[in-house]
């Protein structure tokens, strides 16, 4: 199972959206997927149709009350579960600040679970917080959504500091794996900062760092108002306009996470839309490479 936390400590650059409509791409695709909502805010929660009420069990009480995964976790569909969250887990940073080994409680209880899945994609909240270490400490991979402005360069050393803390002392396999670029207009100044970006990635080659094998992925999720409408009625975007880029973006880049050979965005297929007990078939253009799961190089 590849564990991939999602993770950016500026809100609003396309976390969650990005986490629930990546699941469902890989879901739709075949494999079995399970998101983890990890932000109290439980936007996560409410984008895949549950009602994060705070009556029903949720990651909180693995966190703190002692539950298994197996307790919190719901299906969704064949193919998609989700461990939801709720404003309970606000409280979780202060019920946890005296607990010995609080870092590593969400690793502790995944490692536990007899569940099986292909993807476990956490969704976390904008903040470097023990819910976020507990997902950096749980976590094989690391994916950074990244708005292509100016300050999120600031904000991604602060980030990548944190998971080189993270991987030397608590989980020394964690590696960031690649940065999605969201809310892509094709502008002078989003060009420009993502030539930085990759230039810093390129220097980064062969040091002993997280991020050294770290890409930006090819495809570009580009503005689109459908991806977010769809939130409000409980979809994924393949469920709510299969045919928008938004949609087009995510199954491309699904298949990159997948390890598989990705076509344009602008003329990539749309996972199509089906009931939520049948997962959609592969694309007819989704060719796998001779190692899936390996994302290319830039």
């Amino acid at each position: 199972m590849r564990r991939i936390a999602v993770i950016n400590q500026k809100g609003g650059v396309g976390k969650t959206t990005t986490t629930v409509n990546l699941s469902a791409a890989l879901a739709a695709a075949g494999n079995r997927v399970c998101v983890l909502d990890l932000d109290p805010q439980a936007h996560a929660t409410t984008h895949l149709g549950v009602e994060p009420n705070g009556s029903s069990p949720s990651v909180y009480d693995v966190l703190v009350g002692n539950k298994s995964i197996a307790d919190v976790r719901r299906q969704i569909s064949d193919n998609l579960s989700l461990i939801p969250s709720d404003i309970n887990l606000a409280a979780a940073e202060v019920e946890l600040a005296g607990v010995v080994g609080r870092e590593v409680i969400l690793r502790e209880a995944l490692a536990a679970d007899t569940g099986s899945a292909d993807y476990l994609l956490m969704d976390c909240g904008p903040s470097l917080g023990v819910l976020t270490l507990n997902a950096l400490a749980a976590a094989d991979e690391v994916f950074i959504p990244l708005q292509p402005h100016f300050f999120a360069l600031h904000g991604l050393s602060k980030l990548l500091e944190t998971t080189a803390l993270v991987s030397k002392r608590i989980n020394p396999g964690l590696t960031v794996s690649g940065v999605v670029v969201c809310l892509f207009d094709a502008t002078k100044l989003a060009n420009e900062v993502l030539g930085d970006l990759k230039s810093f990635l390129d220097r980064s080659r062969g040091a002993n760092v997280p991020w050294a094998d770290a890409r930006v992925f090819d495809t570009r999720i580009r503005r689109n108002i459908k991806l977010a409408e769809c939130p409000s009625f409980g979809k994924p975007i393949f469920q709510y306009a299969p045919n928008c880029p938004g949609a087009i973006d995510y199954a491309a880049l699904a298949n990159e996470v997948a390890g598989r050979v990705v076509v344009e965005p602008e003329s990539a297929p749309a996972v199509a839309s089906e009931p939520a007990s049948t997962p959609a078939k592969r694309s007819e253009q989704t060719v796998p490479v001779e190692q899936a799961g390996e994302l290319a190089t830039v």
